[in-house]
């Protein structure tokens, strides 16, 4: 895990400029690699490369960047792991296409799979997560590229005649050519999502690269260049349907506990000391249930847990732990512990992110960090084997909603509007000790109005994205936005399957969970100098789970029903069956309390109309309703706050 940066201006410079402007660019991402850093320019072609190292593989300086080919063709500059970059040497060597190996480091291997064999050729051959920039020399020509499921990151964008690029935003912005210009369509995008959606990004003219795909821009015409795919999502999921894995529950089983423990035991390769993140969740727990099979040793693991019951997993953490037999650690993190990080995040999070699960994360990497250089993280789980309860909403809700008449469901949604949230919630905790365990739920209030809202919906998509939405009309916020297109709203980017449950969970594989889940986890943990890696990302797992029919992932009302089964096998199923709980704070009654002078502040009248970027009257009747209990706004509130806190601290000269 690495930080990248540079900048391409095709009317030259001089080297020291160019050498200049580019240390200035990697210093910015020296958190993403304390280890080392290197700068490499061609004043003639006006190329710049940077590179900040956290080193963990080859830890040598044969393992130095920006690295030079073999042959001297290629220079790189390259952010992540290649997991099979030994199987790739032996296929070169098998082909006589093998260099003098100077080191063991994967970013030597990949020069080599591009001079043997192409760019596009050696990505398809290669397993891993990484964000790059490649400069041919003898071509001039420039490529960009990053992992099929979005794990590392890379913006670009061109400012007048330079193009830059970089892992962050904060590297762009100190180059002398960035434009800080506020892109209000993307503004929008981030009150609907809490997060801007590849390929936009806060600012006019800067882009990230989307998961699966490469930029190369010749010489003769860069900036007519456009992304092309070298892997697509969509295809995985066509294949697997098409192919589905027709097999008994336990060949199923096996066959997933041999592709993700494959996985596992790949990314347990490191020159330095490794370990897990652990909840006591499923997919967590899963993933450190492998890697202790693998270890002759006690995996170390890392939990954190908070005196709030509702928020606390660290008690079903350390179960597991005791039962795996880890090395397992955790703290108790106070609310001030929590509260202390919130002035670092808009640095942390080089554009507006309006996640509050980011502050939990970043406690954790902080944890982890001082015992281990990488950690192993259960994320995608959710997504591939059917485990967030709008999955099985789809399944039930919305289809029984169907079947009623639209008359009907406006009856059924008025009366569900007849109460408020608070008599909502009064009436569920009353009626606790009496209903099943699947109806005792968090914020019964919130989420009958959201059921309300869902009634009166006209298509399965318009249900996906109501419930993906936390500002349900953002451009009525954001004056003189235009809401862009996503992969939600765009007809040809749409999964081909006709099962909603099915099509939800490929649309969160392609947007939630790159735009949101991995940038949290990439950026809060790369704020501690920590490398995370996701196993259940590996392409050929995700490949595998859309040949896994529905039916064994989602059964008896339960989602990852089969790789519930892999986990069983190691640990005893009431040691790790309980309500999803999510990775969240209290952040709702925080709102109330001690954030509020601070959320006051940023929500004033006067301040928001001096801004210009958000009609003050919406916001805050929100904050009055939240303030007086009558509604729980805390998500729709904290990405508003996210953004102003992100945009004092630009405005006073933080990051910008």
């Amino acid at each position: 895990m690495c930080g990248l940066a540079g900048f391409w201006q095709r009317h030259g410079g001089a080297a020291d400029t160019l050498q200049q402007q580019a240390r200035a660019m990697s210093r910015r991402l020296r958190h993403r690699g304390p280890d080392d850093d290197g700068v490499w320019c061609d004043e003639a072609a006006g190329i710049a490369l940077a590179h900040r190292r956290l080193s963990i593989l080859d830890l040598s300086p044969a393992g130095h960047q920006p690295m030079h080919s073999a042959d001297g063709r290629h220079v790189i500059v390259f952010n992540g792991e290649i997991y099979n970059h030994r199987e790739l040497r032996e296929r070169l060597r098998a082909e006589h296409a093998a260099p003098a190996w100077r080191g063991h480091s994967d970013t030597e291997t990949l020069l080599a799979c591009f001079a043997a064999w192409g760019v596009e050729r050696s990505l398809q051959a290669s397993v891993g997560m990484f964000a790059f920039a490649l400069w041919d020399r003898r071509e001039r020509a420039l490529t960009l590229a990053r992992d099929r499921m979005g794990e590392k990151p890379l913006y670009y964008g061109w400012q007048g005649d330079t193009l830059l690029f970089g892992s962050e935003l904060k590297a762009l912005q100190a180059h002398p050519a960035f434009r800080a210009t506020i892109d209000r369509d993307a503004l929008a995008l981030l009150l609907r999502h809490d997060c801007i959606p590849a390929p936009h990004s806060i600012y006019h003219g800067i882009f990230k690269l989307r998961p699966g795909h490469l930029l190369h821009m010749p010489a003769d015409r860069p900036r007519q260049a456009q992304p092309t795919p070298y892997w697509q999502f969509n295809e995985a999921v066509s294949a697997g349907l098409d192919a589905p894995l027709v097999a008994s529950d336990a060949d199923a089983t096996d066959a997933l506990e041999a592709q993700l423990g494959e996985a596992v035991g790949a990314q347990m390769l490191a020159d330095v000391p490794l370990g897990a993140f652990l909840s006591g969740g499923i997919d967590s727990s899963t993933v450190v249930a492998l890697m202790q099979a693998r270890s002759s040793r006690p995996i170390r693991t890392f939990t954190i847990g908070f005196s709030d019951g509702g928020y606390d997993e660290a008690a079903h953490a350390r179960t597991v732990a005791s039962h795996l037999g880890t090395e397992h650690t955790e703290l108790y993190v106070q609310p001030e512990d929590a509260l202390a990080v919130i002035p670092r995040l808009p640095e942390m999070f080089c554009e507006p992110f309006g996640d509050s699960s980011q502050i939990p994360t970043f406690l954790i990497s902080q944890l982890t960090r001082r015992q281990v250089t990488v950690a192993l993280s259960g994320d995608g789980g959710d997504e591939l084997f059917g485990g967030y309860n709008r999955y099985l909403t789809a399944r039930t809700t919305w289809e029984k909603a169907q079947r009623l008449p639209p008359l009907a469901r406006r009856a059924a949604a008025g009366l569900l509007r007849a109460m408020t949230p608070a008599a909502w919630d009064r009436l569920f905790d009353g009626l606790k000790p009496l209903l099943p365990r699947r109806w005792q739920l968090a914020t019964p209030g919130d989420k009958a109005q959201k059921l309300a809202d869902v009634l009166t919906l006209s298509s399965g998509q318009a249900f996906f994205l109501n419930l993906a939405s936390q500002w349900q009309d953002p451009t009525r916020i954001v004056p003189g936005a235009r809401e862009p297109s996503t992969l939600l709203t765009t007809p040809e980017a749409s999964p081909p399957t006709d099962s909603l449950a099915q099509w939800m969970m490929a649309m969160d594989a392609q947007t939630y969970l790159p735009d949101d889940i991995l940038v949290k986890v990439d950026r809060a943990a790369m704020a501690s100098s920590l490398e995370t890696r996701v196993p259940m990302l590996d392409h050929r797992v995700v490949e595998l789970a859309w040949r896994v029919p529905l039916s064994q992932k989602i059964r008896h009302g339960q989602g990852k029903w089969l790789l519930r089964q892999v986990l069983y096998r190691h640990v005893p199923r009431e040691l790790v069956e309980r309500p999803k709980m999510g990775f969240a704070i209290p952040l709702d009654r925080w709102l109330r309390g001690p954030l509020r002078d601070w959320a006051e502040a940023l929500l004033d009248e006067r301040r928001l109309q001096q801004e210009g970027y958000f009609q003050a009257a919406p916001i805050r009747q929100k904050w009055k309703e939240h303030q007086a209990g009558r509604r729980n706004w805390q998500h729709q509130l904290w990405t508003v706050l996210m953004f102003q806190a992100w945009l004092e601290r630009n405005r006073t000269g933080g990051s910008a």
